[in-house]
């Protein structure tokens, strides 16, 4: 962990992967991840911790399939969302986003349940963050 401050901007313009999380900072047993997210990634659902959701750029489209049926939840830049634990979700941004999100150290992008996962979704647990080069997705 850093003990200097990270610039959100920096470590977006870090990495071109898309839906492959980098690791900017942790607090207590969390991760706090950025992705770059464009298209769809896949329906899945952490079985036993929320999600959350910072849009810093763009707009990111969560879809939700809950009780009382399937619904969609618009986040413009600035926004923010939590997706309770259990319920299944796909977010989705057709014209790309830049994303913050909060969950616990070791959480996997895929969840818990998930669709079969498409070759282009990192399913991984975040990168850490490269500051000093550009590491294009590795």
């Amino acid at each position: 962990m850093s003990t200097q401050p990270i610039s959100l901007h920096q470590a977006l313009a870090s990495f071109d992967a898309l839906w492959s999380p980098r690791v900017v900072t942790r607090v207590n047993d969390y991760d706090v991840r950025v992705a770059k997210v464009e298209g769809e990634h896949i329906w899945h659902a952490h079985d036993d911790t929320d999600e959350f959701f910072l849009v810093l750029d763009g707009e990111l489209r969560l879809s939700l399939r809950e009780p009382g049926g399937e619904r969609t939840v618009l986040l413009p830049r600035g926004s923010v969302f939590t997706v309770p634990a259990g319920t299944e979700h796909r977010p989705y941004a057709p014209s790309g986003a830049a994303i913050l999100m909060f969950e616990p150290t070791g959480t996997p992008t895929v969840g818990d349940r998930h669709d079969e996962i498409p070759a282009h979704v990192d399913a991984t647990t975040g990168h850490a963050l490269d500051l000093e080069g550009r590491d294009g997705g590795a």
